[in-house]
């Protein structure tokens, strides 16, 4: 029989020691998620993919065991050398948050298969390459957060793409969590609703009109929202969760739609 030690209070949310790579983690979702797990004591490591100015900038914020690292992560190998160089510098890898991803607005009947392709390359492919990479080189204890989307349970005009990719990352996340149970690795995903960005508001005024309307906690996400989730999903507290789906709505998705 195997024996659990259940952590104390103090130490469910604590990542000392512990070594995380956040994927797309220049800004927004990504870099809120970074601090979150830099806070909670983890060595974070961002990924981004040419976005040098932001990532500087975040890298200092988090302290002297932050680095970033830059690679197209639709680059075959590319995740796998991602791991590796993770583990050459910290020797461990203890968490994955697969963050990075795409979302056009294109309408079906004009979509082109290229169109579909990049969006399902972009957010599903990308996500199993790097789950793959990572499940080779972490230890038992070891988590795995994927970010999807409400989108993946009910998906706008214009995201049928989108939508169609992220509920595949979901049903990816249940499928793996089965598969790396047995390496001691918890696999879980998120689905944020709308999360707040600059400029959102003046772009979109009529939709952020709606989602505050529709949402019962009256308010737009915001980055800290999901790092909170993902923060709970790799850390100590989320032990024995896997396969599951914790989404991060304000309510959204649990109303009625007639």
């Amino acid at each position: 029989m195997t024996t659990v030690t259940t952590p104390a209070v103090r130490e469910l949310l604590d990542l000392s020691g512990r070594v995380a790579v956040v994927t797309g983690a220049a800004k927004g979702i990504g870099a809120g998620i970074a601090r979150r797990l830099a806070e909670a004591g983890a060595s974070v490591v961002v990924h981004h993919r040419n976005r040098h100015d932001d990532v500087g900038s975040l890298t200092a914020e988090l302290g002297a065991d932050a680095c970033a690292v830059r690679a197209d992560l639709l680059d075959e190998g590319a995740a796998d050398s991602v791991a590796d160089s993770v583990v050459d510098r910290y020797g461990r890898l203890d968490i994955w948050v697969n963050n990075a991803g795409v979302q056009p607005v294109t309408e079906l009947a004009s979509m082109t298969d290229a169109e579909f392709d990049d969006v399902i390359e972009g957010n599903l492919t990308i996500t199993f390459r790097a789950t793959r990479a990572c499940a080779r080189v972490m230890a038992p204890g070891s988590a795995i957060v994927n970010v999807a989307s409400i989108e993946a349970l009910a998906a706008p005009a214009g995201h049928s793409h989108y939508g169609a990719a992220k509920a595949a990352v979901v049903a990816h996340t249940r499928a793996a969590a089965t598969e790396l149970g047995g390496q001691g690795i918890r696999v879980n995903a998120v689905a944020p609703g709308l999360i707040e960005r600059p400029g959102l508001a003046q772009a979109w005024p009529e939709g952020v009109d709606r989602w505050r309307r529709a949402c019962p906690l009256g308010r737009l996400g915001r980055p800290d929202d999901v790092a909170d989730a993902c923060l709970f999903l790799a850390s100590p507290a989320g032990r024995w969760i896997t396969g599951v789906l914790l989404v991060v709505d304000g309510g959204v998705a649990a109303c009625s739609p007639w």
